[in-house]
């Protein structure tokens, strides 16, 4: 029998529900359902990249958190997971998020203890929240992902501790973009994939880019098959004055250079033909990669995924040097902090994130396991 009082928490004295249901439960009952912050942050160069988040998997009972950073030539994680109380407890163990002023100024701490990665740092918007576009993927019948997210670009103050190496975080050098997303995407213990056993969830290209520049952001988002087909694309200009509205861009078009022998982009040219006021082009120079699918949860190791169920509250950290996560790490999600040149002579920094699953051909990738050919230089 339920407790009914165990079912309240906080938020259902807050005029927030969305179902007849308490703010504990979500409008699906679909195993996969999240609720997640990513956050990154990097110094506008080649030194270090830091990425951060927190997930809730209501149906799973689970909530978990990570920190991973590239610094001197290692891969270190933090991360954390516990059983889902209060939805309003956005903590886990040592870390912690705090949303200070709602789509402007949040807070998060990881904080010190036996791991390598320590940090209190507070992100203040650069761009307005942008609402972007929902993402639905149906395979044999079955909803793999139905999701929506926003975005934005920011700066970091605070401080940061990597191994033994204390930073002070400013603003005036210390970017970093976040996203809040939330819905159905493959979480928890893996699923038998029955008929869809010889498939990826995600296929294809996937290559998503916020760049942040002095008076604007550009987000830039393409899913493309091998084929051509495009499940998902998005291109807009998002102006830090909350006055303008956001500019479409137009259809983005990609040209990518992969360091031969691997599946890790070496350079990129976004285009934006149909750019108001004619065709816009982005010159992306990748600074440090940040094998963000290594140890955190994004689902390259069997013993903790997103939203895996560890125990009541369960800490881990590691560190590894790069060189050995390299090989396997390119073959999940790559996060790099990069440069950004447009053709108008702008320089920004920010994301450059991107994945390859099965065959793309166009850039030399005959099956899941090849890598960039020589002639790819």
């Amino acid at each position: 029998m339920t407790n009914n009082r165990s079912e309240l928490s906080s938020w259902d004295d807050y005029p927030v529900h969305q179902i007849a249901e308490v703010v504990r439960h979500v409008g699906t009952s679909d195993r996969n359902f999240y609720d997640r912050y990513y956050f990154n942050l990097h110094a506008c160069d080649d030194s270090l990249f830091v990425i951060f988040g927190m997930g809730q998997y209501p149906n799973l009972a689970v909530q978990d958190a990570f920190a991973c950073a590239t610094f001197g030539g290692k891969h270190h994680v933090v991360r954390a997971s516990k059983i889902l109380g209060d939805r309003m407890d956005t903590s886990v163990g040592p870390f912690r998020i705090e949303v200070q002023e709602p789509l402007k100024r949040l807070r998060f701490v990881l904080e010190p203890g036996e791991y390598s990665i320590a940090c209190d740092l507070q992100w203040l918007a650069h761009t307005p929240a942008y609402l972007e576009p929902r993402q639905f993927i149906r395979k044999y019948g079955r909803v793999l992902f139905d999701t929506q997210r926003f975005a934005q670009t920011g700066f970091w103050t605070g401080w940061l501790q990597i191994a033994d190496r204390r930073f002070r975080v400013t603003a005036d050098r210390w970017w970093g973009t976040r996203d809040r997303s939330w819905g159905v995407r493959p979480v928890g213990e893996p699923e038998h994939p029955g008929i869809r056993q010889n498939e990826g969830q995600l296929t294809g290209l996937w290559n998503y880019a916020p760049m942040q520049f002095a008076d604007y952001a550009i987000l830039y988002m393409v899913n493309e098959h091998e084929d051509g087909q495009r499940p998902l694309e998005e291109a807009v200009r998002i102006w830090v004055d909350p006055e303008r509205e956001p500019e479409p861009l137009g259809r983005p078009e990609h040209e990518h250079t992969l360091t031969p022998g691997t599946r890790l982009v070496r350079s990129s040219r976004l285009r934006f033909p149909h750019a108001p006021g004619g065709p816009l082009e982005v010159e992306v120079t990748p600074l440090l990669n940040a094998f963000v699918a290594v140890g955190t949860g994004y689902g390259m190791e069997s013993d903790w995924r997103h939203g895996m169920y560890q125990g009541p509250l369960v800490v881990q950290g590691f560190e590894r040097p790069i060189e050995e996560i390299a090989s396997f790490g390119q073959y999940g999600l790559v996060d790099q902090v990069a440069r950004f040149t447009t053709n108008t002579g702008e320089v920004g920094y920010g994301l450059h994130e991107f994945g390859f699953w099965g065959p793309f051909r166009r850039y030399g990738l005959v099956d899941a396991f090849s890598t960039a050919p020589p002639t790819a230089e």
